[in-house]
């Protein structure tokens, strides 16, 4: 209950009134006239009531401290008992607190939910829950936690924290655990060449000198057994290793189990290296100028990973016109350099309408071809020179070939069709504009027609003719485009066509560029879920067998998304390594973040939380006592005495809310009026005798 005031007129008017009305009592009281005490009554109380004098009485009630609990339910908080121990203290906890009426218990859990790096922030959530809560209403805050978290602040005084935080901690007092970490290694690596990996062997919750000090640290690389390494705890040790492919390379650094460890997760160790190639070379040999000729020039060009070797033929040895000697070309071709020297060195050889003239001997065609067997790779951009008699296809080349010129050069427009083959063939499958009838690009008007045909044919020309065949030769590869007029794609003619796809897509899969293999199987992962395609050109796929990371098999179906393509998405709760395989194809796919902070460190700590907890008062203490879960004594009190390992204090506070408010004015109304009255009465009638 108070006393308030709210004046009638403003102060200055209440000043003026006052001063005069003092004055006048004071000469009343000088002169010692009669019945001044009872004037100077009347004078104040109508003074008084100007300031109109309220009597307030406020409702309230008090409003309950917050406890705010947190739940540790992170992964590491699944091993062993601690999950039981968890559910066990929060059930003992909150029976302990509905005990004090005073009380309000929140209880939030949190999980290591990100899809990056999982983690046990416990800090971040606690800064979000005590941002909801008035400071003066949080008497604590007591987590349950295996005590590894990787937020800590360096100073909690940045969470604004009033009151103490208090850990429960579970699991064992005696735990240790053996574990494995990548300290460095490479994110990229160029193909065939040796990486050095460096790792580290930890041994948490017991002295080394318990344990055996060297271990045997077994080295895979994606999937496949690569060598067995030594290397003692607590020392870096360094590991070498060939990538031997394009594209994501996981390597598998694991350490043999100990019997009684806490995890046997964090005995694994993974490294994705992605693979990339040193600049491929590409030696374009042109028989001839034409316009042709730039379009593969610049489409080579523009590609930055490709160094390029370009020659054309400008003019024949046997060729005798009298032309000056020193107004011959200014280079002489090196076909010795390129064809026997370093022919091994070039990824893609490009003969663009070539023709047997003489430049090249017997023994160099020979040589290509033993190029392509060993793992070579050709492209023959054929022409009307390939029909002739001067053909590349009448030397020793001619094994190699998808197939023989009958002689005869279709001159005719017509538009290139994607064949019943080629929507299958990831070259030609989903080529913009082919995929209506007729296609959404403008023709062509020289097709050679061949026979004898192997491999692919993806395109068609007139009359249904093999347009662009790809066939495999030995360790090698073959492509052949039979006409020279997918330049007219390039200057528009007709809207133009997807001629850089194309043709781009050609040398890559010549390359060997895993993305277009005609049979594949792949797993990308995207957060927990792992996605998993075939590439097939049969019309269906077998099944996959996906193999958990800890040895549960599970068989899928797969669906159709498109010609020659087949999908499969599937969340995954277990984290680590997945083998899919199909009979034919194995990928891996790692769910979970690579060395993620929850799966390292595992063995139950006290240590980690205890300088931030002393900060507030607080304390840290193990709940499993003697095999059963004890929770020490919970306690509230207004003042937060000295902290002590046995008690959880809890600051309490008067705090109320206000219910409702009455108001009474004391000198307005009738009330007031009268006594008023009742005091010039009384002044009159002593003035009166």
């Amino acid at each position: 209950m108070s006393i308030t005031f709210a004046p009638l007129f403003p102060i200055y008017v209440l000043a003026t009134a006052f001063t005069l009305t003092s004055l006048l009592v004071i000469y009343s009281a000088i002169s010692s006239q009669r019945g001044w005490g009872l004037r100077a009554t009347a004078f104040s109380l109508l003074l008084l009531s100007l300031t109109n004098p309220i009597w307030t009485d406020e409702e309230r009630e008090p409003v309950k401290n917050i406890v705010s609990v947190l739940v540790d339910k992170s992964q590491s908080q699944l091993l062993q008992n601690r999950e039981n121990q968890t559910d066990s203290t929060l059930s003992k906890l909150e029976d302990q607190l509905e005990k004090f009426d005073n009380i309000e218990v929140k209880v939030r859990e949190f999980k290591n939910e990100k899809t990056g790096s999982p983690s046990s922030d416990l800090f971040s959530l606690l800064n979000d829950e005590i941002s909801d809560i008035p400071s003066n209403r949080l008497a604590g805050t007591i987590v349950i936690t295996d005590g590894q978290v990787h937020d800590i602040p360096q100073d909690i005084q940045t969470l604004g924290l009033k009151s103490p935080l208090h850990a429960l901690v579970t699991g064992n007092e005696n735990e240790f655990d053996i574990r494995i970490e990548i300290k460095q290694a490479p994110r990229f690596a160029i193909v065939d060449e040796t990486q050095e990996l460096t790792y580290q062997i930890y041994v948490d919750g017991k002295p080394i000198s318990e344990v055996e000090r060297e271990f045997e640290v077994e080295m895979k690389l994606n999937g496949e057994f690569v060598s067995t390494e030594f290397a003692n705890a607590d020392q870096s040790a360094s590991a070498f290793i060939d990538i031997p492919r394009r594209g994501k390379n996981l390597v598998e650094l694991s350490v043999k189990p100990i019997e009684g460890e806490v995890s046997t997760t964090n005995n694994i160790a993974f490294a994705d290296i992605e693979g990339i190639r040193q600049n491929l070379k590409v030696l374009l040999v042109s028989g001839a100028p034409h316009s042709g000729e730039r379009a593969w020039r610049n489409l080579l060009k523009s590609d930055t990973s490709i160094d390029l070797v370009h020659f054309t033929i400008l003019r024949p040895p046997d060729r005798n016109d009298g032309t000056p000697i020193d107004e011959l070309s200014l280079i002489a071709f090196p076909t010795r350099e390129l064809f026997i020297e370093k022919i091994d060195e070039f990824d893609l050889i490009i003969f663009d309408r070539y023709q047997r003239l003489g430049v090249l001997s017997i023994l160099y065609y020979d040589n290509i071809a033993r190029y392509v067997e060993e793992g070579g790779a050709l492209l023959v951009a054929a022409g009307p020179e390939f029909a002739g008699i001067q053909s590349i296809a009448t030397t020793p080349l001619a094994p190699v070939l998808p197939a023989f010129p009958t002689g005869n050069v279709e001159q005719v427009g017509f538009y290139p069709r994607i064949s019943e083959t080629g929507q299958r063939h990831p070259v030609s499958r989903d080529l913009q504009g082919g995929n209506v009838e007729p296609p959404a690009w403008g023709r062509w008007f020289r097709s050679i027609e061949v026979s004898d045909v192997r491999g692919n044919n993806v395109l068609n020309g007139p009359n249904g003719n093999p347009l662009l065949l790809l066939n495999r030769e030995g360790e090698g590869r073959v492509a052949m485009l039979l006409s020279d007029h997918g330049w007219l794609w390039s200057r528009g003619f007709e809207g133009g066509g997807p001629h850089v796809s194309l043709y781009r897509r050609i040398a890559h899969w010549l390359m060997k560029e895993p993305l277009l293999e005609e049979e594949a199987l792949f797993a990308e992962t995207n957060g927990n879920e792992i996605q998993i395609t075939r590439q097939t050109m049969e019309e269906n796929t077998p099944t996959v067998t996906i193999v958990s990371p800890s040895g549960k098999q599970e068989i899928l179906e797969m669906v159709p998304s498109q010609t020659g393509r087949f999908e499969l998405n599937r969340e995954f709760a277990e984290n680590g390594l997945y083998q899919i395989s199909d009979g034919d194809f194995t990928a891996l796919a790692h769910v979970g973040a690579l060395n993620a902070p929850e799966f390292k460190a595992s063995v139950s700590t006290t240590d980690l939380l205890l300088p931030t907890v002393e900060e507030t008062k607080g304390i840290v203490a193990r709940v499993m006592k003697n095999g059963a879960v004890a929770l020490p004594q919970i306690v509230p009190v207004r003042q937060l005495p000295n902290r002590t390992s046995e008690r959880m204090y809890l600051r309490t506070s008067n705090e109320t809310v206000l219910k409702g408010i009455t108001q009474i004015p004391l000198l307005s109304g009738l009330l007031g009026l009268a006594a008023i009255l009742f005091v010039l009465s009384s002044t009159w009638y002593r003035e009166g005798r």
